[in-house]
């Protein structure tokens, strides 16, 4: 039977991490079926083991991939969005940071209509915890000025938990070249198309556990700054 939903997680190295992550989704997706796709990079990644070790205690299944195009989380994140199964797919990271309780209200949103449901930090109820203080200002400033500048409808544009359906992903060649500048990409590029999108209120943490954050902030910036001028250039009128 065809699930639901499809979660990409792109792992590097997450033994210390994955355990709980699986756990979380057992736990608190209550309402969506899913399917689970890790993605990781090379042979000997110590995640791998472990979730072979315990993928048969879960009740959803569990699926893993070798990057096909390549190291890095751009193309972990391009082979999930290859491989997946469902009509519905959501980034989500090893590390438990970002808020698997609200999948079920983004899901919901996507059966009223929606293409694309944004997880947002920084809207009502939303909460960036953690993390580098630089990196949260930008984060921050980008999401807000971007709403109200652009009008694209969200308030936090750079965070990369997102839920796509397959109508709006075949529609959108990935042009990113960078990181997690992806989820940007898609978001303006998908207002810009006239795409129904929503956002809903998202418990953002900072790595709660070992291990030592992906995310390359001055190595991806040129990613977000190309697209968030771009959005402001084409913004709808």
């Amino acid at each position: 039977m065809q699930k639901e939903l499809s979660i990409i997680v792109p792992v590097y190295n997450e033994a210390d991490n994955i355990e709980a992550m699986l756990n979380e989704l057992q736990q608190k997706i209550k309402r969506t079926t899913f399917e689970l796709i890790i993605v990781y990079d090379f042979d000997q990644d110590n995640t791998i083991p472990v979730i072979n070790s315990i993928k048969r205690s879960y009740t959803f299944e569990i699926k893993i991939f070798k990057n096909i195009y390549g190291h890095g989380v751009l193309n972990a994140l391009k082979t999930g969005f290859t491989l997946y199964s469902a009509d519905t797919l959501v980034v989500m990271m090893a590390d438990r940071s970002d808020d698997a309780s609200v999948v079920d209200r983004m899901y919901d949103l996507v059966k009223e209509g929606c293409a694309l449901v944004c997880g947002s930090r920084y809207m009502k109820g939303g909460k960036h915890t953690g993390g580098g203080l630089i990196k949260g200002l930008l984060s921050r400033f980008a999401g807000l000025s971007l709403y109200y500048l652009s009008k694209v409808p969200v308030h936090d544009i750079t965070n990369n938990f997102k839920m796509y359906t397959r109508v709006l992903l075949d529609k959108i060649k990935i042009e990113s070249n960078g990181g997690f500048e992806i989820g940007t990409e898609l978001t303006i590029k998908a207002y810009l198309m006239g795409f129904k999108i929503a956002e809903v209120p998202d418990i953002w943490t900072e790595r709660r556990k070992k291990g030592q954050s992906r995310f390359k902030m001055f190595k991806w910036m040129p990613g977000y700054i190309k697209w968030y001028f771009y959005a402001l250039s084409r913004r709808i009128k």
